[in-house]
C-alpha cells in the first residue's frame, strides 16, 4: 500500500508483531475512515495467557521501522474474523476507538497558556474532545499531514513558525507547549535585541 508517498509492505509490519511473545495473531490493514486520510491500524489477538501491551510493542516497533510503518493504531479483538473461504475478512474489522488510545495514559489536564493553546489545536485537528499533556500526539491518531495542520494553526494564533519537525522532537503535549514557550522567548529576545541596535 501507499500512504502519504510511502510505500508499505504490510507482511512486514504483520510479521515485526508477530515476533513479539505477547502477540497470538495480527493483521495490519490502511483504513481510510476519513477521505484522504488512509492510516495504519493492527489488529491483535493476544496470546494464550498473555497481556497486550500497546505501548510495549509501538516502542519496539519504534526500533526497528520507519516511524511511517508503526500502526497509528493498535486494536485488540479476541479472534480475527475470517470470511468462508478462510481469509482475512477486512470488512468486519472494527474501526479503532481514538479515545482508547488516548486511554493509554492517564489524563492529566493541561495547566500552562501553553499547554491549553496546544491542547486546543490538538482538539480541533485530530477531532477530538480533550487531549492530556502526557498524550503523544502521533499515538492519539496524528500523522505527518496533521502535524503540518498544527504547525500552520500554531503559526495563526502566535504570529509564530514552529517548525513541523519540533512536533517530532517533541511529539508529547506537554514537550511541544515547553518548545513553543522557548521559541516564543527566543522570539522576543530576537526582537529585543534588534530594538536595542535600532536605538
Amino acid at each position: 500500500v501507499k500512504i502519504r508517498g510511502f510505500r508499505i509492505e504490510l507482511g512486514e509490519i504483520e510479521a515485526a508483531l508477530a515476533g513479539f511473545d505477547m502477540v497470538g495473531q495480527v493483521a495490519v490493514i490502511a483504513r481510510e475512515d476519513r477521505p484522504g486520510d488512509r492510516r495504519l491500524t493492527a489488529y491483535l489477538v493476544a496470546a494464550p495467557g498473555a497481556a497486550l501491551d500497546v505501548r510495549h510493542l509501538r516502542a519496539g516497533l519504534a526500533e526497528t521501522l520507519p516511524d511511517y510503518m508503526v500502526p497509528t493504531a493498535f486494536v485488540q479483538i479476541d479472534a480475527l474474523p475470517l470470511t468462508p473461504n478462510g481469509k482475512l475478512d477486512r470488512k468486519a474489522l472494527p474501526a479503532p476507538d481514538p479515545a482508547a488510545a488516548a486511554a493509554e495514559v492517564s489524563y492529566v489536564a493541561p495547566r500552562s497558556d501553553a499547554e491549553v493553546l496546544v491542547a486546543e489545536v490538538w482538539c480541533e485537528v485530530l477531532g477530538v474532545g480533550r487531549v492530556g499533556v502526557h498524550d503523544n500526539f502521533f499515538e492519539i491518531g496524528g500523522n505527518s499531514l496533521l502535524a503540518m495542520k498544527v504547525s500552520a494553526r500554531l503559526r495563526e494564533a502566535l504570529a509564530l513558525d514552529v517548525p513541523v519537525r519540533t512536533m517530532f522532537v517533541h511529539p508529547r503535549l506537554e514537550q511541544l507547549a515547553d518548545a513553543v514557550e522557548a521559541l516564543l522567548v527566543a522570539d522576543l529576545e530576537e526582537v529585543s535585541d534588534d530594538e536595542t541596535r535600532d536605538q
